[in-house]
């Protein structure tokens, strides 16, 4: 019995010891490449893109779960040819810190992004999310309306679903289970389903070459990131119940796109209700289309954000 718990102890502190230097190694492979912005509270990584003074109000990209800045990048690269682009590591994402476990939700999360388009002096800008985030970008409208000049969402999340975010995401939320099991197993386990999770993901459509090194999307595997990650899963079920009812009072512009064999997110749950919910909403539904929309079909993406800007510009110059 003493020999056995021994071992047990022994492999925990091997497991320990290989996820802090997987973490490390991970760290000096994806280093950031922006700059920090200091907000109460928070400390947010953000990539600018383009000419800071491009006609018309900037965009802002926001990614969604299991991901960070880097998954919206190829996107932001192609609009910011003639566009102003913000890139936002979520609170607890890529290198973003989270300072607070509950600082989960997308209303928290909305303050501090908005405090941090102020420290860049953005006063509107046109919000594009993908999945998790379009919840985020959906509260922002509701809490900050006056900062949003658009909305174009990407196989977003706006409703409740049925069931819950996974068991794996319940047990690593949990308090004192949670954390030493994401110190010791998370990595290297996650290391052996990185490829599949990330094909999972794009099916059905084929997996773009080199995706997960591109996305740095084994950032995930640190810790800290990963319990975070599965803390916003857990707790977005709940948040979209509480604002669902509030989306009629959305007026700014809407473009929502989506697939229509999305398994990840379901349009007919999200989109599709969302649209008819808020009056200003346009519904496009790729046939045949995935997850990732935005790697799919990314002339289209970028037409309905360039489409978008170019309105605001045109409300502008009647205005005047």
């Amino acid at each position: 019995m003493l020999t056995a718990i021994i071992a047990l102890a022994a492999a925990g502190l091997a497991l320990a010891l290989a996820t802090q230097l997987g973490a490390l190694l991970i760290q000096r492979a994806f280093p950031p490449q922006g700059r920090m912005i200091d907000v109460a509270g928070a400390r947010l990584h953000v990539v600018e893109l383009g000419p800071r003074d491009a006609v018309g109000p900037p965009v802002v990209m926001l990614h969604g779960a299991s991901s960070n800045l880097r998954a919206m990048q190829p996107l932001g690269d192609r609009i910011a040819k003639a566009r102003r682009v913000i890139l936002i590591d979520r609170p607890g994402h890529g290198w973003s810190p989270r300072a607070r476990v509950a600082d989960s939700t997308p209303a928290i999360q909305g303050r501090v992004i908005v405090e941090a388009l102020t420290s860049l002096g953005v006063e509107r800008a046109i919000v594009v999310a993908h999945s998790w985030a379009g919840a985020l970008a959906l509260r922002i409208a509701l809490d900050d309306p006056d900062r949003v000049a658009g909305l174009v969402l990407l196989a977003p999340v706006a409703y409740p679903w049925r069931g819950g975010a996974g068991r794996y995401n319940d047990v690593i939320s949990t308090p004192l289970i949670g954390p030493p099991l994401a110190h010791t197993i998370t990595l290297p386990l996650g290391l052996l389903v990185a490829s599949s999770a990330a094909r999972g993901v794009f099916a059905p459509q084929p997996i773009p070459a080199d995706f997960v090194r591109d996305s740095e999307s084994l950032l995930l595997l640190r810790p800290h990131e990963f319990i975070a990650n599965a803390r916003d899963l857990v707790t977005l079920k709940a948040a979209v119940v509480e604002q669902a009812p509030r989306y009629a009072e959305i007026r700014a512009p809407l473009s929502i796109i989506s697939g229509d064999v999305d398994k990840t997110v379901s349009t007919g749950i999200h989109a599709r209700p969302l649209a008819a919910s808020v009056p200003s909403a346009k519904l496009i539904v790729l046939p045949g289309v995935g997850h990732m929309v935005q790697y799919v079909a990314p002339d289209l993406v970028a037409s309905e954000i360039e489409t978008m800007a170019g309105l605001m510009v045109r409300d502008v110059v009647t205005a005047q």
